[in-house]
């Protein structure tokens, strides 16, 4: 580990002396990559410096130890800090555990009711809220692009961009098929129901993702909007369905104001589309790695329960269970999210020792 900690130490230092250089500092792209790559490396090195730091503290503790007179207030300080040494040595290691690289990227979510009718297009919409409170808690931003809202409530299907630092990192865990029991409001009988609603979260395909799409690919129909999206809509012809022929992937934006905007929109959306089966072509052709993260990702994995008359939530892929779902309703998540990435930054850190 030192040799790699070492390394990462030698190419911050290294990058830190290229950007003092003018012929850098006149290169923007080369300025902000640089620049990138040191704030990536940022958290390592300091946690190292502290590391290095307590290693030579325990070296001159150990020297005090021989002293009559400071002997004993010496193995008092030489205890602390190897209990400083050993949970630095544990943070280290979790910081030299590779990085998503799609962690800092805003994200593409989707929602749709599935087994249970309208129940299932309310438990989607009650997903909506969740997830909605969760960003403004978290002080992320939002925005609808496309909604098709339920017969009794809540959405049939509903997607929207998340906006913030690290919202992929926090909201990467939540693909797959969330499942609801409780007594619909639209049952007459009182029973206990089960629905499902699925959730799909994709990274924002940002203008540095090389994905090309030919305009021959595309047909793009213009037709009039149906949601919610302020003055304009169902008065004019402003929503664009774009569908990517090679691939049959349909992209719906209605929820901007004028049909430019919207065709922008669904744009971007479907780079990120693109982009998404990519990644997902090379999971598959990774195999075991897939196997060992939380979850694939696919629609179809039931990966939480949230059973209301026990108000418990609970987490099937690391057995997580919490009995305030009133508060993870209301955006509460960060509990059952910290526990996700603790439990693979586990996975991964035993898959990284295995390498050695």
């Amino acid at each position: 580990m030192i040799e790699r900690l070492e390394a990462t130490l030698k190419k911050y230092n290294d990058l830190e002396q290229e950007l003092t250089k003018s012929e850098v500092l006149s290169d923007i792209e080369k300025t902000k990559q640089y620049s990138k790559e040191m704030a990536s490396l940022e958290d390592i090195v300091t946690c190292y410096k502290k590391y290095k730091k307590v290693l030579e503290d325990i070296a001159d503790t150990k020297e005090m130890l021989k002293d009559n007179e400071l002997g004993e207030m010496a193995k008092e300080e030489l205890k602390n800090l190897e209990e400083e040494q050993a949970r630095l040595d544990k943070e280290l290691e979790i910081l030299l555990i590779p990085k998503d690289p799609n962690d800092d990227k805003n994200v593409i979510m989707e929602i749709r009711g599935a087994a249970g009718g309208d129940e299932a297009n309310i438990f989607a919409g009650d997903l909506f809220r969740m997830y909605t409170h969760y960003a403004d808690k978290n002080g992320f931003s939002y925005q609808v692009y496309n909604s098709i809202e339920g017969n009794s409530g809540g959405y049939s299907q509903i997607e929207f961009i998340v906006k913030g630092k690290n919202a992929y990192s926090k909201l990467k865990y939540e693909s797959g098929s969330h499942r609801v029991q409780r007594v619909p409001v639209t049952e007459a009988n009182g029973r206990l129901q089960t629905s499902t609603a699925t959730v799909l979260v994709m990274p924002e395909a940002d203008e540095s993702i090389d994905i090309e799409i030919n305009p021959s690919d595309l047909r793009i129909d213009i037709y009039r909007s149906s949601g919610c999206g302020g003055q304009g809509v169902n008065t004019t012809d402003s929503a664009v369905r774009i569908t990517h022929l090679p691939t049959n992937t349909v992209v719906t934006c209605q929820n901007e104001r004028s049909q430019i905007q919207n065709k922008e929109q669904a744009l971007k959306v479907l780079k990120t589309r693109l982009y998404e089966l990519e990644l997902q072509k090379q999971l598959e052709e990774a195999g075991a790695e897939r196997r060992s993260k939380i979850g694939t990702g696919d629609r179809a994995e039931k990966i939480r329960t949230y059973n209301y008359p026990q108000n418990r939530v609970t987490d099937h892929r690391i057995g997580y269970t919490t009995k305030n779902l009133d508060r993870v309703m209301d955006g509460d998540l960060d509990d059952i999210i910290d526990a996700l990435i603790q439990e693979d930054q586990k996975r991964k850190l035993e898959e990284d020792r295995s390498d050695y």
